[in-house]
């Protein structure tokens, strides 16, 4: 069971990172023509957009979230879909799309520092020791080149970027058990048309069609599916797990920058170097103990697998997804895992 959950849980993950990185060489073109406030409102409201299109299409279940989890949300969509995304188009603006993929890399950090002393999140030394390589990668690849605040004033903006999308990420990671294509639509919808709305109200002008139909197309796919995929990763692996996953994103992006022209940096390649090697010793992880699991009911979908030994009402087949209001009993055993929705217990 818990290779298929890790399995899920990974390859979600790394796929969302290959979308969200080719995000910011490609916004970092449509930039030259759109304002940030514009182009943050037009990638949101076409992932918001295109996932609501995809539900209609795949006629996907009516979510009812409860009424306790809606401020995590409403707190998710204000720091990961108005704060952040407007703090990183501002920063990109003066700095080059190859550095800003690689800083993008604090974000795993600022999300796996929240994961573990707000939000208790388990981690080790091995962990430690790869956030701090990233840590020492954003500092040498940020480092201004020239003196005073306009010349640090840029990796400030794309670090706060990563402080809220870390906010974000620990506060979607409370919803995660909902259907991640609703959970990514509504924030898409919601972040989209409030930051289109502060960038007309700004005086920002619309582009042309093809500029619009552009963005959105990429904030579909950079920003919604790679949301609705993050998701299912925040299920599977938690918090602290998918971000250090999620961090091959920075690296996507900055061979895609190069591909398209930037030039290659001492900077850029210590800090890929390190960075690097913070990832390797995050996915090479392996956690395995005796842990209990207490008693506990909710609702999500999932198969009938050691976590899941319940009795139903009607007929289910061996390893078909459902979904219902169940509760597990209190359990002790060993295997590996991550702290995913099943593994909340302390070390």
């Amino acid at each position: 069971m818990q290779s298929r959950l890790i399995s899920a849980g990974v390859k979600a993950a790394l796929a969302a990172a290959l979308l969200f990185g080719a995000a910011t060489p490609l916004a970092k073109l449509i930039l030259a023509n759109v304002s940030p406030w514009m182009l943050a409102g037009l990638l949101y409201l076409g992932s918001g957009i295109g996932l609501m299109l995809y539900r209609a299409i795949s006629r996907a279940e009516k979510v009812n979230l409860p009424r306790e989890e809606w401020r995590w949300l409403g707190g998710a969509i204000i720091f990961g879909g108005v704060i952040a995304p407007v703090l990183l188009m501002t920063g990109l603006t003066a700095m080059p799309a190859s550095g800003t993929s690689l800083l993008l890399n604090a974000e795993g950090v600022f999300t796996a520092l929240l994961a573990w002393f707000v939000f208790k999140e388990n981690f080790d030394r091995r962990i430690a020791f790869g956030m701090l390589a990233i840590v020492l990668g954003a500092i040498v690849l940020s480092w201004p080149t020239a003196s005073g605040f306009s010349a640090a004033w840029p990796s400030l903006a794309i670090l706060g970027a990563c402080l809220a999308w870390a906010i974000d990420n620990n506060l979607t990671r409370k919803v995660s058990l909902n259907d991640a294509s609703w959970v990514a639509s509504v924030k898409g919808l919601a972040s989209g048309a409030t930051n289109l709305v502060l960038a007309l109200l700004l005086g920002a002008s619309i582009p042309s069609p093809t500029l619009v139909l552009s963005a959105m197309v990429l904030g579909f796919l950079a920003y919604g599916v790679s949301l609705a995929l993050f998701v299912v990763a925040l299920r599977h692996l938690g918090t602290a797990r998918t971000g250090a996953y999620f961090s091959i994103a920075p690296f996507f992006g900055a061979l895609l920058a190069l591909a398209l022209g930037e030039p290659l940096t001492a900077p850029l390649v210590i800090a890929g170097l390190l960075m690097a090697l913070g990832i390797w010793l995050h996915l090479s992880e392996q956690h395995q103990h005796s842990h209990i699991h207490e008693e506990l009911e909710h609702e999500h979908e999932h198969v009938h697998d050691e976590h899941h030994q319940h009795a139903h009402d009607f007929p289910v087949a061996t390893g078909v997804a459902h979904r219902h209001m169940h509760r597990h009993s209190r359990i002790e055993h060993t295997h590996a895992h991550f702290p995913d929705s099943h593994h909340q217990h302390s070390h």
